[in-house]
């Protein structure tokens, strides 16, 4: 498969789920979905739908999986996986924290295997992109993780899934790693997240249960600029995980959170 048109065909749908966000980022929004710990909108589905058809006239037989729903046999071959809005939570507070993420997988027997990745962040006109045989580019230039191999020295984010189970287990490495840590992030926007490590802004990035969607292209990116990818599969299709610039997951010590 050509990756470079794979990838042109990816940032051109990303650049325009980006409009669509900002165009609409002063209009009153409609939920869709609101429970104790999560919001959808209307916008996450016209965002995907502007996505899906763009990618499937570039690529007619590429199948989709999104947050936003799947098209086609997503098991076969390859298939495209979208986070429409990584960030929704944010977006609908007037938070200007949150972006496109697209990715091209493989789906060869076993894990599947991120070929492109594109994130797109449209509050600041930020790119990132990359593919399997490159190096992770950031508005064209290529990035690189950090080279911090202290936790003292080190930003930190994580992430949480509201389960009881999942805070109860994500709690207590929250307050080490804040007394360890130079800083501990929470941001919001998981794409984002793994971007800023491929680009050496965080050093590390925390989830105990994340969706494929929201690290499909930036667990790519990390690994592309120096960095790993650390994911446990999980029964329900979700992952354990932490990236990092490849040299603090050891120190972080999240034996008790990532098993």
């Amino acid at each position: 498969m050509d990756l470079a048109a794979v990838q042109k065909a990816a940032v051109a749908a990303a650049r325009a789920a980006g409009k669509i966000m900002r165009d609409n980022w002063n209009v009153p929004k409609r939920v869709k979905l609101d429970d104790a710990h999560d919001i959808k909108l209307e916008l996450d589905v016209r965002c995907q739908k502007t996505i899906e058809k763009m990618l499937l006239r570039a690529f007619p037989g590429i199948p989709l999986l999104g947050e936003e729903g799947c098209s086609g046999n997503i098991n076969a071959g390859h298939r495209w996986v979208v986070d429409p809005i990584d960030g929704t939570v944010n977006y609908y507070f007037g938070m200007p924290h949150a972006a496109v993420s697209i990715a091209l997988q493989a789906t060869a027997p076993g894990s599947p295997i991120s070929e492109v990745g594109v994130i797109y962040d449209p509050f600041t006109d930020e790119l990132w992109t990359v593919t399997k045989n490159g190096p992770t580019k950031l508005n064209g230039t290529p990035v690189r993780v950090s080279k911090r191999s202290n936790v003292a020295d080190a930003v930190v984010a994580m992430g949480f899934s509201k389960s009881r189970e999942n805070m109860e287990k994500s709690i207590p490495h929250l307050n080490r790693i804040a007394r360890q840590a130079k800083k501990i992030r929470i941001m919001g926007s998981a794409a984002l997240e793994l971007a800023y490590v491929a680009s050496g802004r965080l050093d590390a990035y925390i989830e105990r249960t994340i969706n494929i969607w929201d690290i499909a292209a930036g667990g790519l990116m990390v690994e592309r600029s120096g960095g790993e990818m650390f994911l446990k599969p999980l029964p329900d299709g979700r992952r354990r995980m932490c990236a990092d610039n490849g040299r603090l997951r050891k120190k972080l010590k999240l034996g008790g959170l990532l098993k």
